[in-house]
């Protein structure tokens, strides 16, 4: 294919996930309003699962065909994009403030989930079979899974309005419409967000190609980045609309979703084994989930501009090294 029609390719993907995220963010408070529950409720379930769909499609079909390590990275590596980069440009959007309820048991079952992918993989509590993902393991990470499910759901009503983090109200920005309008507009969004994030992913891949990049760099960049692109697209457009609880609920649902459903049915089709960077990948992730926990237990309880910042200054720098470890290990 035409490199120039590559590059016309990854902009039309660009425009479209915009569109599509804009359009998500408004369906989703929608149906929060009339069903009167949180946009944090639906952030953590509904667009969660959503703009995971390309985590749980990849992850499927790599287990079918018994790709462990894509199967684990891909999960691993989203959930650090999700972190680092995804609530990182959110923040840098505009402040997250956060819930209480989120503090309390979202946030610490996230890092949860980023612990138990580590001890679950490395076998932490059994000591004399083989490293990785059973199916035992994956029915334990789909029973958390459903408790999360069960807490979310008991909780979904409209929780204490939060502030902004220099103490004002958060503005209202809510399109009213009707039900069926909202819900098909976040169908539809949900699609666009998919078929996009394939657009952009493909065509890169293919200049990436062309200019002689190899495929492990391409695995550790481009479609790590690209599974994440709904959720990008999606918490970086709520925190620019000042929706700060679909911003921040959206990432963590997804990574909750990720681990507990996505690694958990994963596993469940085909134990997966190990791979040797699974130790510094996994404790980066869980170093994510522990910074915005960190940060969000500050005094206004909110992730401001600067640990926005420092969130994707961190990624750049564990991105650089991850790079520089392949080439290093391609040397030899």
């Amino acid at each position: 294919m035409n490199i120039l029609l590559n590059f016309l390719l990854i902009i039309i993907g660009f425009a479209l996930v915009t569109v599509s995220a804009d359009f998500l963010v408004d369906g989703a408070s929608a149906i929060a309003k009339r069903l009167h529950v949180s946009d944090l409720v639906v952030g953590l379930t509904v667009v969660a699962f959503g703009t995971s769909a390309p985590e749980l499609i990849v992850n499927i079909v790599a287990a079918i065909e018994g790709s462990s390590e894509i199967a684990i990275t891909n999960i691993v590596g989203s959930n650090s994009i999700n972190t680092f980069i995804v609530l990182g440009c959110a923040a840098i959007a505009y402040p997250l403030t956060t819930h209480r309820s989120t503090r309390r048991f979202d946030m610490p079952l996230c890092i949860l989930a980023s612990a138990m992918a580590l001890l679950l993989s490395l076998d932490f509590f059994v000591r004399d079979i083989p490293t990785g993902l059973s199916r035992w393991d994956g029915l334990i990470l789909l029973t958390v899974f459903a408790l999360f499910m069960w807490h979310s759901l008991m909780n979904a009503r409209e929780d204490t309005p939060v502030t902004n983090s220099d103490g004002s109200a958060v503005e209202d920005n809510t399109k009213i419409m009707a039900a069926w309008k909202a819900v098909l507009l976040v169908v539809c969004s949900l699609i666009g967000l998919v078929i996009s994030g394939k657009l952009i992913v493909d065509n890169a891949t293919s200049i990436a190609r062309h200019w002689g990049v190899s495929d492990s760099i391409i695995g550790v960049t481009i479609v790590a980045l690209g599974t994440s692109l709904p959720e990008l697209a999606t918490s970086v457009v709520a925190a620019a609309k000042k929706n700060v609880d679909l911003a921040v609920g959206n990432v963590i649902g997804s990574n909750i979703f990720n681990v507990f459903c996505i690694l958990g049915i994963s596993s469940i089709i085909r134990p997966l084994e190990t791979y040797p960077n699974l130790l510094p990948d996994t404790s980066f992730a869980l170093l994510g989930a522990a910074l915005i926990f960190l940060f969000a237990l500050g005094r206004r309880h909110s992730i401001n501009r600067w640990q926005g910042a420092l969130l994707l200054i961190l990624y750049g720098l564990y991105l650089w090294w991850m790079i520089a470890t392949i080439q290093e290990a391609t040397l030899k």
